[in-house]
């Protein structure tokens, strides 16, 4: 069993690690839906109790099977985000991603209430334990969105609120109105960004950080060499064309010292983040119930200094090749 850490200055303790349920959609291959039940279960158990899910993750589908995986699982801990509108019928602001392609982004407080409703149905509980909102509207005051947020733990429909994909000013905008406990962000030795003002701005408010993507979507595994029809990495430029061979060459020496500490790349990825505060809290997802005992592992391996300077040399902010998401 992993250890625990903390949500906030005053919210709950969950898994040390967490499960991030994007990839069950297919959106990096095939997923079946009775191994990834399993994955879930084994992730539960091993003490990764935060599953993470949105409602856009294969349009509401993605809830409803963790919906189903976390049934009378008491320790699960459940998050999903709201924002990304994936209803024909619905509007939105288009936010451009920098992939090729744009998202539609609705934080209106009376389409917050909407999904809000629909996710609770689909995930089959009365109340949320973490309620993001994915991205913030560039028509929408942030203070309008989390306003109505808000309203929802008043209500008794969410326990805690978090944002996504937001700046420091955002943060602190958002905090003024309600406490916020957790700020997810991509955040790995692939993407350092967050180090820069947000992860200063999060600890000053006693905001956790919830990294997504914690091994760059894959990267950092040391065995993406090359992507299939469907994957959805073939939108992120630092996979595309020429920057994928660039930057396995410009990570090689990382995954290098992973074989001389006697550890997965993986896990060195994950132990370094873990090792970056105990606000930290990764959510790698896995489609394969294996692969959770390898990353769970990864809560428990010890760096010391000189380790963690010399994963920050070879590692450094800016190393790899290609523009990053929004």
């Amino acid at each position: 069993m992993i250890g625990k850490r903390q949500l906030g200055k005053d919210g709950p303790l969950v898994g040390a690690l967490g499960y991030g349920a994007m990839v069950l959609e297919g959106y990096y291959g095939a997923s079946d839906d009775d191994e990834a039940i399993r994955t879930i279960h084994r992730a539960l158990d091993a003490g990764v109790t935060m599953i993470d899910s949105a409602d856009a993750y294969g349009n509401g589908r993605n809830e409803g099977l963790v919906g189903r995986a976390v049934r009378g699982r008491r320790n699960a801990f459940v998050a999903s985000k709201f924002g990304i509108v994936f209803e024909p019928t619905e509007t939105g602001t288009d936010l451009p991603t920098g992939w090729g392609f744009s998202l539609k982004i609705n934080g209106r407080p009376d389409y917050a209430k909407r999904t809000l409703d629909a996710s609770l149905s689909r995930l089959g509980v009365d109340a949320l334990d973490l309620w993001y909102l994915h991205y913030p509207d560039p028509a929408t005051p942030i203070e309008d969105t989390v306003g109505a947020m808000a309203s929802a733990v008043r209500a008794g429909k969410v326990r805690h609120i978090g944002l996504s994909n937001v700046t420091a000013e955002q943060v602190r905008r958002a905090h003024a109105v309600h406490p916020i406990a957790a700020v997810q962000y991509e955040y790995s030795l692939w993407r350092r960004e967050a180090e820069t003002q947000l992860l200063p701005t999060l600890r000053e408010l006693g905001i956790a950080v919830v990294a997504w993507s914690p091994l760059g979507a894959g990267f950092l595994t040391g065995t993406v060499n090359s992507l299939g029809a469907n994957d959805f990495r073939q939108y992120n430029p630092r996979f595309a064309g020429q920057n994928l061979a660039t930057n396995a060459d410009r990570y090689a020496p990382l995954l290098q010292l992973a074989g001389e500490l006697s550890i997965t790349p993986a896990q060195l990825a994950l132990a370094w983040l873990m090792h970056q505060g105990e606000d930290v809290i990764p959510i790698p997802g896995t489609r394969r119930a294996e692969h959770i005992d390898e990353n769970a592992r990864a809560a428990s391996i010890q760096l010391d200094e000189k380790q963690l300077r010399q994963i920050d040399a070879l590692a450094q902010p800016g190393l790899a090749e290609g523009r990053t998401l929004v």
